[in-house]
């Protein structure tokens, strides 16, 4: 109990950890949990375990399956341990001295063998009798953490190395934070997000699936889903097209001589195996558009009057995922991009990025991700080598990218390493209503394929110039924006958004023409509307369409066949709406309205 906790104990609890000292701390309640998994099952052979955000893990190799049922008695050794680990003493050692520490444990000695062979030093970290291959990252001790303040979560699968070829091992989660009231409220948002998960919604909204003979990372749309992906997309064309934004078409495979020139077939290792084609080249499933639009632009010859020339195209890519690392639609194999390239002179550059924040700004506030912020990814001085292009040209976008979003005013940070090998960019980051942190939006300023592509367009004193192109996806992906959207608003979209705005539930049969002329009305008007003309009786019906999380749950019985006001059930409301018929379609329109 906190009261017996001595006094020292009870004063840590008010001293703010660093997001460092807070890693430091996950990483060691990992080897803790290594320890005391060790005490219960001699035999385990461990892997590694890291810190990650919001807890750690650690991965095992067991004799016998354990469970989740395990966890109590995991977490009461923990507890027990935990007070008798006053440091961790950190101790250099050779190659073959950390091999005697881990005799029979293949995943140690590979990593040994590994780290031995890059000429990296070993060390080991002891915690009382506890003893571990790690290269640092800890607090200074034990004693002072509040042993409420983590909790194993889950178990799950996961190949050593994450290779398939590899052993499967165990992983054992668990969520870990400086106090206990942290850790209570981050465990009831895990389970508010249980109920909200998009592939749980998604089954019972009839939105998507994923079929076993057709892949994992392919999702299939329903037509509720397909309606509300159109209504997405759909939404992003509008914003694009009053703001000049013109579209264009490109197909899915491509030679690979394309993806030499730009670089990706060198660079990139998300990409499917080529197609071998008889007395042809090889093709390839296209897993960026990028290089297509720089193509299409040198086809015909420009002037700088011309620019910018804004392109767009939402278009299916399809990239190379690991089977235990998709997940529904915010990890899939065939991603949608609404992607654009605007093609620009650099005195330009300034006004068209301002002309996409503005539109990144609209669309958060349309689906009410309105707590952003914004990173600016730039390149790792320390491995140049893996970017294409002149340094100089890199320092140029990267100095402007950070001016321009200073201007705007929006509260952002650099991450060092984090750009695209051919071009930083700036990455929106947004809050979903649990306070989880999505990348959505990305704008990147390149100078680099242009020049790779030969890009050009006559200035105005005639001489041939390269453009700057700015690559710009608002949703990024189409599936995973749906995903993160799901949960968001648990399933139960405004009313402008849902994919069945009203539904008409009908008293008996006799009742049903009158319902199938309003369901005629409606659609004609451009409502989403639809007819329950099951046997159910009334209430189950309002239930089954509560179920569903359908907006506007209409009654059609005798009244309202002879003129009455309809009385509108309203999802998520315990009052009704009443409205009189000849308003309803405008009422429909007018709440629709964003």
């Amino acid at each position: 109990m906190r009261e017996s906790w001595p006094r020292a104990r009870i004063f840590s609890l008010f001293l703010l950890m660093t997001p460092d000292e807070l890693q430091h701390l996950r990483h060691s309640l990992a080897h803790l949990l290594a320890a005391a998994v060790l005490d219960l099952w001699p035999d385990a052979k461990r892997a590694i375990g890291p810190a990650i955000d919001d807890g750690f893990y650690y991965d095992f190799e067991f004799s016998t399956p354990i469970s989740e049922d395990d966890f109590p008695k995991i977490e009461s050794k923990m507890r027990e341990i935990l007070p008798t680990w006053t440091a961790f003493a950190r101790s250099e050692v050779s190659a073959d001295e950390a091999r005697n520490e881990f005799v029979g444990n293949p995943y140690k000695l590979e990593l040994i063998d590994e780290f031995s062979g890059e000429g990296k030093n070993l060390t080991l970290y002891r915690s009382g009798t506890y003893v571990d291959l790690c290269k640092g990252g800890h607090t200074d001790s034990l004693t002072n953490v509040d042993p409420e303040s983590f909790k194993l979560t889950k178990l799950a699968g996961a190949y050593w190395r994450g290779s398939e070829k590899n052993k499967q091992l165990t992983r054992i989660y668990a969520a870990a934070f400086e106090t206990k009231s942290e850790l209570v409220d981050y465990l009831a948002m895990l389970e508010e997000a249980k109920k909200r998960d998009h592939r749980k919604l998604g089954k019972e909204l009839e939105l998507y699936t994923v079929i076993d003979e057709i892949g994992g990372g392919l999702p299939l749309f329903y037509p509720r889903g397909a309606v509300l992906r159109r209504l997405v997309e759909n939404f992003i064309i509008t914003q694009q097209e009053k703001r000049g934004y013109v579209p264009i078409w490109i197909p899915h495979i491509t030679k690979g001589k394309l993806y030499e020139i730009s670089g990706h077939l060198q660079k990139y290792n998300a990409m499917y195996p080529p197609m071998h084609l008889e007395d042809e080249a090889d093709y390839y499933l296209k897993p960026m558009n990028c290089p297509h639009f720089m193509m299409l632009y040198k086809t015909q010859p420009h002037s700088y009057r011309e620019l910018p020339m804004r392109w767009t195209c939402t278009t299916t890519n399809y990239r190379y995922e690991k089977s235990g690392e998709l997940s529904g639609l915010t990890r899939v194999r065939a991603l949608t991009q609404d992607d654009c390239h605007v093609f620009t002179r650099p005195d330009q550059i300034e006004s068209e990025i301002n002309l996409m924040l503005d539109m990144i700004d609209e669309t958060y506030r349309a689906f009410t991700f309105t707590d952003f912020w914004v990173r600016i990814s730039t390149h790792d001085p320390a491995n140049k080598e893996k970017y294409i292009g002149d340094p100089k040209i890199w320092a140029e976008s990267e100095a402007a990218l950070a001016r321009l979003i200073e201007k705007r005013g929006w509260t952002h940070k650099v991450g060092v390493g984090e750009a695209a090998f051919y071009g930083p960019k700036l990455d929106f980051m947004a809050k979903d209503v649990l306070g989880r942190e999505w990348q959505l939006s990305t704008i990147q300023l390149d100078m680099n394929l242009p020049q790779r592509f030969e890009l050009e367009y006559v200035a105005e004193d005639g001489t041939k110039q390269r453009p700057v192109v700015i690559h710009r996806a608002i949703l990024g992906s189409v599936e995973r924006f749906l995903g993160i959207l799901i949960e968001h608003f648990a399933g139960a979209f405004p009313l402008w958004l849902a994919p069945v705005q009203v539904r008409l539930s009908t008293v008996s049969e006799d009742h049903l023409p009158f319902a199938r002329k309003l369901h005629e009305e409606l659609v004609h008007a451009g409502i989403r509307a639809e007819i329950d003309d099951s046997n159910e009786k009334v209430g189950k019906k309002i239930r089954n369409a509560a179920m569903m999380k359908i907006p506007w749950t209409i009654v059609v019985g005798a009244k309202e066949v002879e003129g009455g006001d309809f009385k509108v059930n309203v999802f998520g409301s315990e009052e009704d709406l009443v409205i009189p018929q000849k308003d309803l379609i405008a009422t429909v329109k007018e709440k629709s309205a964003l």
